[in-house]
């Protein structure tokens, strides 16, 4: 059921990031987002660790700030590995308000932002 939810999550980017990408070489941008989502686990398994052993811990902002940054499909998914962070209601709350922005954002995006555009002629 994870793997299913991680898939329908990621659905939504993957289409906004394969549209806003264009024809151009995808490799850069597919492994800077590799690299931000294997350091955003790293981080995570380290304070799952650093928990465990009684030290000091990752403070959470620096782990929201890698979810923001586009990590948040590795800390989903150390979330349920780990079992780390995933009881935390305040935590959570912070975490989805991320991901949902992150679908918004990219379902628009897909739209070709007629959500933004109809949203800032509101305000005008």
């Amino acid at each position: 059921m994870f793997w299913l939810g991680l898939l329908l999550l990621l659905a939504a980017p993957a289409t906004a990031l394969h549209r806003l990408a264009g024809t151009g070489d995808h490799a850069p941008l597919f492994a800077a987002l590799a690299a931000l989502n294997g350091l955003t686990f790293v981080f995570y398994w380290f304070d799952k660790r650093r928990a465990q052993a009684g030290g000091g811990r990752v403070p959470e902002i620096w782990l929201h700030a890698l979810e923001f940054a586009g990590g948040w499909p590795a800390a989903f998914t150390a979330q349920q590995i780990l079992r780390h962070k995933n009881a935390k209601t305040g935590y959570q709350i912070v975490f989805w308000s991320i991901v949902v922005l992150y679908e918004a954002v990219s379902i628009d995006a897909a739209l070709g932002w007629s959500l933004g555009r109809d949203l800032a002629g509101l305000l005008h």
